[in-house]
């Protein structure tokens, strides 16, 4: 991890990203217990180690990413995401939309209130994403010779 990447990560931690990365860690633990969200508590789990390291990391489709559709960026995917929004997604948007709203205020939050609205917005929608680092992110970019995902 580069060091400003690394600095960043734990100012996050320290400004609060802990708490919203716990959050995402609750809503894992809570759709393994229903057995039916078991599908989307790897997910969750997943995107609760993004939150807690933003930094160096990125979120992109799936099937851009890898150049074919699966089974969670079909129309199951899509299915997924709307019971994950009614089920989780909405109160951890939420739980970001605020922590960017504080962090934003404070001017020299910016960076980390950037970091929950893309969050915000991954947690409506994460079926079919993947988190993957920014380098991988860019060679495969490159690779495929597309703009940004």
């Amino acid at each position: 991890m580069p060091f400003l990447s690394l600095l960043l990560n734990i100012l996050w931690v320290v400004t609060g990203g802990i708490w919203m990365a716990a959050g995402w860690l609750l809503a894992a633990v809570l759709m393994v217990i229903t057995i039916v969200g078991i599908p989307w508590a790897r997910s969750a789990f997943t995107i609760a180690w993004y939150t807690l390291l933003p930094f160096g990391q990125t979120a992109v489709r799936r099937d851009e990413f890898r150049g074919r559709e699966d089974i969670g960026t079909g129309l199951l995917g899509t299915l997924g995401n709307i019971l994950w929004f009614v089920l989780a997604g909405w109160w951890l948007a939420l739980g970001h939309l605020v922590a960017a709203v504080g962090l934003a205020i404070t001017i020299i939050g910016l960076p980390f209130a950037w970091a929950h609205l893309k969050l915000a917005l991954l947690a409506l929608w994460p079926v079919g994403t993947e988190i993957v680092t920014v380098d991988e992110a860019e060679s495969r970019r490159r690779l495929l010779g597309r703009g940004a995902y």
